[in-house]
Order: structure tokens, then sequence, then C-alpha cells
């Protein structure tokens, strides 16, 4: 009895494990089964797998043949698995020598013609292939440029299941090889959808230059010495810059704040008054992703099929969705296993949602638990996926349906009962896990870049804003919050938590928190994130510690005072 082998690896969520295929032929009436939990497109790889077989003019088995994938007890999808089975159909038929599928990973889909067709989250894969030392993979060609991205892997890309032959020293028939090498070429003339996969590594002009990743920033990222140097590719161009919009000094600072303490934030002012413009340049002004969380956030859009779209970037990931988007759309669904939502695809970045009180109240609610876990754990009717969801939320909003609540309130004409109602979809617990919450009021009077140089020693002028200055500042502050939580494993004030900010903050400034405890206009929750505000401030300020005019200002910046 001759049983084939091979391995793969199969992704529950972004967590990878291997698979082992086992074939067997025996006798009995003709079959093909695929047995150890497949879904529906594994369990259709039968017609694939035999369709592509024959393409090498190979006689196929006319009796029993059973394809066991193990573990037995999780579940598998997908079509990736197609040329591992075929490669262990092709030992147990003894065309493939056994040894030569030993400590070999292979993944990829057949077509019907034996053409070999990419995957959906190869990242993922590959850092798991280097983590359990496996030396060799055979991928998908399209596949290869996103699997060299990780040192220590002999990656081969092949386009046909005959090249999957002859990379394994299989042996066809002599009549076959001709038939085989002609119906490859065949396959390869035909168009092929699949070029854009490739990742452009393009050495642009970046927005974050390399530097920026020093010593300190990378301190508490995981060992990356099998990573290769990663170029920037950012599809969308140059992100645009902070001094673009007019007027909102105020809030550019607030956003700063955040940025530099990786705070929460909500902005309510009338329409036109530059909300969505100053959110878009959020990722403009934080800091630069490190290789670890470059990672992170290039596996996700592995799995999610945008990689090539995004390509590698240490620019963090901003998604914003409609305000039509349901809850599986914002926290991961699907059938049998739930695929990321859009909260983890803005993992490391910013998650923006325009006219918050528009979006339905169960989508809202949603966000309840990953802003204070920074993961999100779906359940399915096959299996619980956990994938990360560690994001700064900004959320813009209308004080009222019409807009113009705002002032003396003149231009308003919504009733009292609308407004109440508008608002009160923005629930209290969500509105507690907001740690910055501000007016954007409109601005008054438009400054032309004429009028700026007229004034450029005036203090107006000194006001603007740039996205570089705002960076600088708040590297700098990171920088400081990063030394001072080293031992503690927290790379922001955001994580700090309330026992360390208790311990550490003076008795003064703590006064202040219990006054506003005792006048109801913060939660005990709230009461720590003012706490973490006011570090923040501190950091920026050049303080080693909070004082009374930092706590001051963090407590205005919490209750909209």
């Amino acid at each position: 009895m001759v049983i084939g082998n091979a391995l793969s690896v199969g992704l529950l969520g972004l967590k990878a494990f291997t698979i082992q295929l086992q074939a067997f032929i025996s006798s009995g009436l003709p079959g093909f089964s695929i047995i150890g939990l497949p879904d529906t497109s594994l369990s259709e790889a039968r017609e694939r797998v035999k369709s592509a077989y024959t393409s090498l003019r190979c006689e196929w088995p006319e009796t029993r043949l059973t394809v066991n994938l193990s573990p037995a007890s999780m579940p598998k999808s997908g079509s990736s698995y197609d040329l591992a089975i075929a490669a262990s159909i092709l030992s147990a038929r003894g065309i493939i020598p056994l040894n030569e599928l030993e400590n070999t990973i292979i993944l990829g889909e057949l077509n019907l013609d034996g053409s070999v067709l990419p995957i959906q989250g190869m990242l993922p894969i590959c850092l798991y292939a280097k983590q359990k030392n496996i030396t060799k993979m055979i991928i998908p060609y399209e596949n290869l440029s996103e699997a060299k991205l990780i040192n220590g892997i002999d990656v081969i890309g092949i386009k046909h299941i005959l090249d999957l032959v002859d990379e394994l020293n299989g042996k066809l028939e002599n009549k076959a090889r001709p038939i085989a090498e002609k119906n490859r070429e065949r396959a390869l003339k035909a168009i092929n959808p699949y070029d854009y996969l490739h990742i452009k590594e393009i050495d642009n002009t970046r927005l974050y230059s390399k530097s920026a990743l020093n010593d300190n920033t990378t301190s508490n990222m995981n060992n990356t010495d099998n990573v290769n140097p990663i170029k920037s590719a950012n599809p969308l161009g140059e992100i645009c810059d902070m001094s673009e919009v007019l007027g909102q000094e105020h809030t550019k600072w607030a956003l700063q704040v955040a940025a530099a303490g990786g705070h929460h934030v909500m902005m309510i002012g009338p329409p036109g008054s530059g909300k969505t413009m100053l959110a878009s340049r959020m990722p403009s002004i934080m800091c630069p992703l490190n290789e670890q969380e470059q990672l992170e956030v290039a596996s996700i859009r592995s799995l999610c099929g945008t990689l090539p779209y995004y390509g590698i970037t240490d620019v963090p990931p901003f998604e914003a969705p409609h305000h039509t988007s349901s809850a599986a759309s914002l926290i991961g669904g699907g059938a049998g296993l739930a695929k990321p939502g859009i909260i983890t695809r803005a993992h490391c970045g910013v998650l923006f949602m325009d006219e918050a009180p528009e979006f339905s109240p169960r989508v809202l609610q949603t966000l309840r638990e990953p802003l204070e876990s920074g993961h999100i754990a779906v359940s399915r009717s096959k299996g619980t996926t956990l994938y990360p969801a560690k994001f700064q939320l900004v959320i813009a909003a209308n004080p009222c349906p019409c807009g113009y609540a705002y002032g003396n309130g003149e231009r308003c004409t919504c009733k009292e009962k609308e407004r109440i109602r508008y608002f009160s979809r923005l629930s209290g617990p969500i509105l507690d896990r907001i740690d910055i919450q501000m007016d954007v009021p409109p601005v008054e009077k438009i400054i032309t870049s004429k009028a700026q140089s007229e004034h450029g020693s005036s203090q107006m002028s000194e006001k603007i804003l740039t996205s570089a200055m705002m960076r600088e500042n708040v590297k700098n502050a990171r920088l400081v919050a990063q030394n001072r939580f080293r031992k503690l494993g927290w790379s922001c004030n955001a994580q700090a938590s309330g026992t360390w900010l208790r311990k550490y903050t003076s008795k003064y400034a703590i006064e202040l928190i219990n006054k506003s405890l005792e006048n109801h206009k913060l939660s005990l929750r709230g009461a720590d994130r003012a706490l973490r505000l006011a570090w923040t401030l501190a950091d920026l300020y050049g303080h080693t510690s909070p004082d009374l005019t930092d706590m001051a200002q963090a407590i205005s910046l919490r209750t909209r005072i």
C-alpha cells in the first residue's frame, strides 16, 4: 500500500496551521473523495484537480481515491490546497518521489487546463513557515513577489502543474511529456487576469523617511531579521497636508494631541467647517509604522487580497466606511468563518466615521469591545476567528440634522425632539470611550497666501500648522512615552493602565479630576482617559509629569468645555 503525502498551510483568520495531505488509492468502484472538514470550494477541488491532472497525459486512477486533510477537526476552506492535493496524488502514483515532498509547503489553486492561480493570505503563511523552520515552498508565480518579502525560505513560483512535476524531479512517460508540454504552452498563452498581483516596489518620494524608524520607535518590535528590506508604495499618491485646511488651528492642535497619545477623537461642527478634511489628513501627522506594524498591516491586506494595490508602506491605514455600512462589514463576517472587517483593516491606523449619527445604532455599538481590547473575536458556525483591531477612532458629526445648531442656533430649523433623537444615536458608552470631544466652529475668514506673506512675522502666520511640524511634535512626544513605558510594554499613553496613572500623577492634578467626578462631568472611565490626555500634553510641553494646566486642558478636551 502506497500513500502519497504533501504539506500545505491553512489559515483560521490570521492564525496559520500546518495541514498534512495523504492520498490513498484503493480497490473499489471509481470515486474521488476529499475528507477532513472541507467547505464547498474545497470539495469542488475534485473536478479542478482531475482536469489539471489529465493535462499531464497521465492515466487517472479508475479505482477508489481518497485524500485526507489532517488535522481532520480543523475546518478548511478555499481553493489554495488544489496544488497540494495534486502533489499527494502524483506521489501516490509514483510520478513524484516521496522524499522530494519532505519539509516542502505546496500552495496554489489549479485551473482546469493545469495552470496555477494565485491565492490570498500568502504573507501570513510565509511568516508561519519561517517560524516553523520550513525551508522550501512551492507557490503560484503571481504570489512570488509577496512571498519573497520573507528571508530564509527557498520560494519557488510555478505557472503550471507540469512545473510542479519538474521541480520535484518527477518522471512522466516519454510519450506523455511532449503532449504535457504543449498543454502547458497552450495554457500559459491564455490571457492572465492576475498580472496586477505583482507588488510594485517603487522608490517614490515617501511621506516618511526610513530614518524615522529609530531604535526607540522599534524597541517593542519582535525580531524582524527574517524580513527583507521593505520599500514603500503609496497607491493613493502623496497624502494631503494639514496646512491646506483653512483655519481650525485649535482643532489641528487637538488632533496633534490625539496622534501623540493614540487617543480617540470626536469632532462636532456645522457642514463645511473642515471636519472631513482634518480627519483625512490624520495619517500625515501620525508616527510611521515600524517594521513589525508594517508586517501586521500587510498580512491583513494579504488576507483581504488588497496587498498588491497598497504595497508595503509605513503610512498608517485610513478607513472611512459609508454610514450605510452593516455590522458584518465593520467587524467582519461571512459564511462558515468570518473574514476581516473594516475595523481590522484599520489596524495600526485610523477608522474615520463621518456623519456618525447617521450610522445604525447597532453598528455603532459593535465598536465598544474593540475600542477597549484592541481586537475583535467573531464567531460563526464553523469557529471563532480573532482579528487585531487596534485603531484610532475619529468621529465627525453635525450638531443636529440640519447642521446649524451652533452659536445662538438662529439658523437651525430642527425641532428640539429631532436634535435629541439625532444625537442620542451616539450612546453614552460609546462617547465615554472617546478621549477628545471638541467643537469645530465655522471658519470666519479666508487668509490667502499673499496675505500670509505680507504678515510673515505676525502671530497669525506663526500659528499655521503643517503636517511636517505636527508629525515632528508627535514623534518627539511618542519617544518620551516609549522611554517611560519601556519596561511595561506600552508604546503610547492611551495604553497606560489606570493604576499606573493614578500612582504617578500628582495629588494636585488628581484633585481637579475629583472635582469633575463630583460634578458628574466625568465617569471613572472618563477620569482615566483624562489622565492619559494629561500625560500626553505633558509630553508635548516637555513636562516630566502633568501639572495643573495640563490637567485642566485635558479635562476641557474631554468634556467640550
